[in-house]
Formats: structure tokens, C-alpha cells, sequence
């Protein structure tokens, strides 16, 4: 059971309390860039899987997936009111399908009273929610099994997959190991480059999904997800644009029952 203190508001520093994990070895900007869209009386708290020799194989996801649990059981013990998930690969690193994922996150939010939300099944959460039938893939730096696990998640889940590449395929890279060595970091102009080539490729579709979490260095230096670029990204390329950055925490506000601050693409905007 959650600890009892936790259902007496005043005990709590934060209205509402954000629990957040990412994969192992990344210093992850997630509860940062939560914070930056959110009101004062939200609070985030981040904790990473340990998991040592990580090398972000999805085998090493499938034999770690139990540390996703102990993590709600922690965050939940400490207050948080809901979980989120950073890393798209885990909805798929089994081979599980979208209902599945579905039905294993339900049990986990039952069993420790604290919802747990995954950024690979938030992505299909909020296509659904808007409707969108027919969308096209940007995996970015994704590697090929990663590209491709995740694409076939989303054909399970429902959707016509109308074309799907990586910045390697999109011709930005030479190979993979190129793409790899960025560390996930990127030239700024590359987030327009490749939503513009993924524009082209599938002009008719409904919505444009961005896996993983890139980040884009700006003119200031400072990197930037697709959270922070989505409204300007979707005004250049004229198509609607699910991210898993920007799907995890619309999922969190909707989960908590409130609305990010700010300006932002069609999904967030939906909440305000």
C-alpha cells in the first residue's frame, strides 16, 4: 500500500508530484524540461535505472524491465502521484504489443496506487486522442532494431505506418555509428532538415511521430527537445507532430488533472 501520509495534502511539498526515469547512463533532461512548462505548485523528482556496463541494447532492456517496477514502488513510497517513463524502446524491447503494455501499466499503477505512464505507449495515447489514423515515422538517431521494433508497435497499435526512416536513412549521417557518437545532441537546424524530408516522403499524413528524445543545439548553445520546438517545427512543415517528450508529459498533466503553462504544439495546446 502507498503510505497513508501521502492522501493528506499538506504533507506533500508540491501539489502535484511528478516521478520521472530514465534509461541507465543518461543524464536525462526530462524533469527539467517538465518543470519549465508547469505552474509552481508541480514538483518533479527524477531517478535513474542502475544498470552497470549499459551499452542501450534492447536485450539489456529486457533484462532490466523489472527495475521500471521497483522504480514506481520507490517513487510511490516517496509521494509522487504519477510516473513517467522516459525511453520509447521498453514498450517493444520484448515484444510486447500496445495492449499488453497497456495492461501491465494498469497493474503496476493498482498495485503501488501511482499511475505509471511510458513515453512508447503515451505516443499511441495521444494519436488516438487526436485522431490521427495515418502517420509517418522520424526516427531519428534511432539504431535499425530500435527503428524497427518501434514501427511494428505502432502497426500493432493500430495505425498506417506510411513511411518510416531514421536520420541515417533521411541521408544526415553517413552510418550509424556517425549518428551514435553525436550522444544524442544534434545542429539545431537538423530538427526542421529532417521533419521537412519526413514531410516529404508521406505529404498525406495525419501526424508526424518523433521517437526517442533527440536533442537540438540552438544559436545560445543550449540543447533542446522536441518539446520546446514543436509549435515552431509544426508551423514549418504544416503537419501535426507527436513527439515522445511531448506525449509523456501530456500524458502526466492529463493524469493529474492539469495543463501545462506556455505556448506549444497542437497536443499540448489540447489541454489548455
Amino acid at each position: 500500500m502507498k503510505p497513508a501520509r501521502w492522501k493528506t495534502s499538506r504533507n506533500k511539498l508540491f501539489k502535484y508530484q511528478v516521478g520521472f526515469t530514465s534509461p541507465p547512463h543518461d543524464f536525462d533532461a526530462a524533469p527539467s524540461d517538465f518543470l519549465r512548462i508547469c505552474a509552481d505548485d508541480v514538483g518533479a523528482h527524477g531517478r535513474m535505472l542502475h544498470v552497470p556496463e549499459y551499452a542501450h541494447e534492447l536485450s539489456q532492456r529486457v533484462d532490466n524491465f523489472h527495475l521500471l517496477e521497483e522504480f514506481v514502488h520507490c517513487m510511490a513510497n516517496n509521494g509522487a502521484d504519477v510516473c513517467g517513463q522516459v525511453g520509447t524502446n521498453w514498450v517493444h524491447c520484448q515484444g510486447t504489443t500496445p495492449d499488453e503494455i497497456d495492461a501491465w501499466c494498469r497493474r503496476i499503477g493498482e498495485t503501488y496506487e501511482t499511475p505509471l505512464h511510458m513515453a512508447g505507449y503515451c505516443v499511441v495515447e495521444a494519436l488516438r486522442a487526436l485522431g490521427a489514423e495515418r502517420i509517418a515515422l522520424n526516427s531519428v538517431y534511432y539504431w535499425p532494431d530500435w527503428r524497427d521494433g518501434y514501427a511494428r508497435f505502432l502497426r500493432e497499435a493500430g495505425f498506417d505506418v506510411a513511411w518510416v526512416g531514421n536520420f541515417v536513412d533521411q541521408g544526415f549521417f553517413a552510418t550509424q555509428q556517425e549518428c551514435n557518437d553525436c550522444i544524442w545532441i544534434f545542429d539545431g537546424e537538423l530538427a526542421e532538415k529532417s521533419m521537412a524530408f519526413v514531410a516529404r516522403q508521406a505529404g498525406d499524413v495525419d501526424a508526424i511521430v518523433v521517437n526517442g528524445m533527440p536533442n537540438f543545439r540552438d544559436a545560445d548553445g543550449l540543447p533542446r527537445r522536441i518539446v520546446s520546438l514543436d509549435r515552431e517545427l509544426e508551423t514549418a512543415v504544416g503537419k501535426t507532430i507527436v513527439s515522445s517528450d511531448t506525449a509523456l508529459y501530456w500524458r502526466i498533466f492529463r493524469t493529474l488533472g492539469t495543463a501545462p503553462t506556455g505556448s506549444h504544439g497542437r497536443l499540448l495546446s489540447s489541454l489548455q
